[in-house]
């Protein structure tokens, strides 16, 4: 069975993998650990450990179990005590955490009540914090800061040297298919990257490294970015290799619900210009809309990605 590599966070990294857990791979899920907003934030700074939202996401969406399960790990308290904004599954995790002495050997064994189809690792059991450098020069620390901030992200970096779990390197050398998940580029899949051992594990492997691009444009990250501007941006942030293949979308995104999310999130499509890229592209219509929202087609997605590993 084919090996996937996969790195990212958030909403973008849960909808690809709720299309290819439904293929025939061995799918490792590197999920970045920097978030510091609502429950998230409120339980690394009670318990010193790593950001554990997204890896709810990501185990949900690799999770074989019913409806309910879903709706339970993701339900978030509205109280005046404590409990307000914590998540179920956030709180399962650290009480894993608690458990097994560590985040990682917490999520291995949570993984096992809900029938995961797919690995999930931190990227790091350190408590990081993520710094934004901005277009003015100015210097904004924490993720959610970061994503608040109306600046433009020249770079980000970590206030501290983070310490890698060994089964991302693992996971990275025994791959067939280094994937860069859509998502927040800068606070979500290049915080994956911020790390020597990563790059260099990368620059080993034999495996072709993959970028699915995000189909909107995220304020203060992304603005006015094309396919070519993401592309050029996660190869300043990986080594010697580079990315070999792109996946984007040809789809049209109808002009009143592009008009929508510019007005209301000033959030535009991800023009493709085919001119200014060199790399390999695997092009789709991947629009898809879910209560309004723009998401990819998943399950085009997941098999265009199937299809290019398996040939």
């Amino acid at each position: 069975m084919k090996k996937v590599t996969i790195f990212g966070g958030g909403t973008g990294m849960s909808t690809l993998l709720k299309g290819l857990k439904e293929f025939p791979i061995d799918i490792t899920s590197v999920v970045s650990v920097c978030d510091d907003g609502k429950s998230t934030g409120k339980l690394r700074k009670e318990f010193n450990i790593p950001a554990m939202g997204d890896i709810r996401r990501v185990m949900i969406s690799l999770a074989e179990t019913e409806p309910l399960m879903e709706k339970l790990l993701n339900y978030r308290f509205d109280v005046n005590t404590e409990l307000n904004e914590h998540t179920v599954g956030n709180l399962l995790l650290v009480a894993g955490a608690q458990i097994t002495g560590n985040l990682s050997d917490g999520i291995s064994a949570i993984s096992k009540v809900l029938n995961l189809k797919g690995k999930v690792i931190p990227f790091s059991e350190d408590n990081i914090t993520l710094i934004g450098k901005m277009e003015d020069g100015s210097t904004i620390e924490g993720e959610h800061n970061i994503t608040e901030s109306a600046l433009k992200i020249k770079n980000v970096y970590y206030k501290e040297s983070p310490i890698v779990c060994d089964d991302v390197l693992r996971s990275i050398k025994e791959s067939n298919l280094i994937i860069l998940s859509m998502g927040s580029l800068y606070t979500s899949i290049i915080p994956n990257l911020l790390s020597k051992k990563v790059i260099d594990e990368i620059d080993k492997s034999s495996a072709k490294i993959m970028y699915v691009c995000n189909m909107v444009t995220q304020p203060g990250e992304t603005d006015n970015f094309k396919v070519s501007n993401h592309i050029n941006v996660l190869n300043e942030y990986l080594g010697k290799r580079k990315i070999d293949v792109v996946i984007a979308n040809n789809g049209i995104i109808d002009k009143n619900i592009a008009k929508k999310y510019s007005s209301l999130e000033q959030k535009d499509p991800v023009i493709l210009d085919n001119e200014n890229i060199t790399t390999e592209l695997i092009l789709n219509d991947y629009v898809s809309l879910d209560g309004g929202l723009i998401r990819h087609n998943v399950e085009k997605l997941s098999l265009d990605i199937y299809s290019y590993l398996i040939n």
